[in-house]
């Protein structure tokens, strides 16, 4: 009867969906080839499924913005300071690398509790032709890194307008 499967309360214990996929020989076969391709990859670069240490990898949120005179961008970096952070400039390229490290440490009366989270970080940000190398400047405060990327003159003056007159 399909009514009797829709109702929750008709179910016998052994009939509930959660208890039957557990049961089912194609799960615990699944379980185990996960298990095989986690330990398989463990420690590389590369995984076939998201683990909890790629899901906690850190990496800096940017705000990257463009006009006529500079390129600003801004990075978030909680927790870190100034000489945790690396600035390099090239012609077309901004690269930002780092290394976050924490440690949390607890204790009560009846426990000890300590993590350490350590890792590195580089990004690349393409940039636009005509950058000022010798104006750049970085700032650091409050975990923002800030820098300001002017443009040469050249740069600046990209065409002139042509007005246009009735014939």
């Amino acid at each position: 009867m399909i009514g009797r499967n829709l109702l929750p309360s008709l179910w016998n214990s052994a009939a509930t969906p959660a208890a039957a996929a557990d049961d089912h020989p194609f799960f615990s076969i699944q379980r185990e080839m996960n298990r095989i391709f986690d330990d398989f990859f463990r420690g590389m670069e590369v995984s076939p499924r998201p683990t909890g240490d790629r899901l906690n990898r850190f990496v800096p949120s940017l705000d990257i913005r463009e006009n006529d005179k500079e390129v600003t961008i801004k990075a978030e970096l909680p927790g870190m300071d100034e000489k945790d952070v690396e600035v390099l400039l090239t012609e077309n390229t901004l690269t930002l690398k780092g290394e976050k490290k924490e440690e949390k440490e607890d204790k009560g009366k009846d426990y000890y509790h300590m993590e350490r989270t350590y890792g590195s970080f580089q990004r690349v940000i393409p940039l636009p032709e005509g950058i000022d190398m010798k104006k750049a400047e970085a700032k650091f405060k409050k975990g923002v890194l800030s820098i300001n990327l002017p443009k040469t003159e050249a740069t600046k003056v990209k065409g002139k307008k042509i007005e246009i007159k009735a014939a």
